[in-house]
């Protein structure tokens, strides 16, 4: 059950993660950038890519040695 719900969640902020990806280029095309909204985008970019990170390290059976 709670693998389900890891992999639900990953889901979800995997879509996010390359909604913004795309946003973030797209907002660098244009000739007019807001700063600090292409900044807020990155660093939230960059904590879901740590969620992404941590969640599918919970995924990872443990192996004892």
């Amino acid at each position: 059950m709670e693998n389900e719900k890891i992999i639900s969640r990953l889901e979800v902020i995997k879509l996010e993660h390359g909604d913004l990806d795309d946003a973030i280029k797209l907002m660098e095309e244009a000739p007019f950038i807001d700063m600090l909204q292409l900044k807020r985008m990155k660093v939230r970019k960059l904590k879901l890519k740590d969620e992404i990170t941590l969640l599918q390290s919970k995924l990872i059976p443990d192996i004892e040695a």
